[in-house]
């Protein structure tokens, strides 16, 4: 399993949310860049970077995500407003590894699927779940949707792995969702990311044991409750 290192990044800074309201916002750092770069040195072989104001149409930071990419020396997935397949190619054109697609895949996910066909396995499709139903548009909106149907769209994308985030857990450190982990893993052969409530590295073996490809670690890592070295070799174990 993957150890990947998230930087949310809201007005040029990199912030934490709980359950991805914007309301409940808490500064880490003002410089992302420096901080992708202390995380690849520490081990890190693929950061996980959201634009918080693109994902809800709040505006961009895409000049300050582009300088992290440059810098960071490891692969960068990007996420947070990537919805037609020029906000993909733009970001790959970037240098960027990958894109998530979130709205678009639970809305249109005949076009991920195109998009996914004509950039096999640099495409991940987000799950973000909100008491059990996937949200968009930066978690602001709930689609009426179950989990079964909206994996059973995205069956034939090529994808590079399926983003699951618990928002009921994400932000608070109060372990993962592994009931819905093992539902999704249950649901889909893409392989499967997990994202929410991660607060130690028993919480990082729990994740490896249900099944999980990677693990994407946010307000853990920067609350220093274990550094990138022990995540990464909890995964490795």
């Amino acid at each position: 399993m993957e150890a990947i290192p998230a930087l949310d990044i809201r007005a040029g800074r990199v912030v934490r949310l709980v359950h991805g309201d914007f309301d409940r916002e808490q500064t880490y750092a003002e410089d992302p860049v420096a901080r992708a770069v202390d995380y690849a040195r520490a081990g890190a072989r693929r950061l996980h970077v959201v634009d918080l104001d693109a994902a809800a149409g709040r505006g961009s930071n895409r000049a300050v995500v582009e300088r992290l990419v440059a810098a960071a020396g490891v692969a960068v997935q990007v996420a947070g407003g990537v919805r037609t397949v020029s906000d993909v190619e733009a970001w790959l054109a970037a240098g960027a590894a990958g894109v998530v697609m979130g709205t678009t895949a639970v809305r249109d996910p005949a076009l991920l699927t195109s998009i996914a066909e004509r950039h096999p396995t640099v495409v991940s499709a987000a799950l973000d779940l909100r008491a059990g139903r996937p949200a968009v548009a930066g978690w602001l909106s709930v689609e009426p949707l179950d989990l079964s149907t909206v994996l059973d769209s995205w069956a034939a994308a090529a994808l590079q792995s399926v983003v699951l985030t618990s928002i009921d857990r994400d932000g608070t450190l109060t372990g993962p969702d592994l009931k819905a982990l093992k539902r999704v893993l249950a649901l889909t052969e893409h392989r499967v990311v997990y994202s929410g409530g991660i607060a130690s590295v028993a919480d990082i073996e729990a994740v490896a044991e249900a099944g999980a490809a990677g693990v994407i670690l946010g307000k853990a890592l920067l609350d220093g409750r274990f550094t990138v070295a022990e995540a990464v070799a909890a995964c490795a174990a």
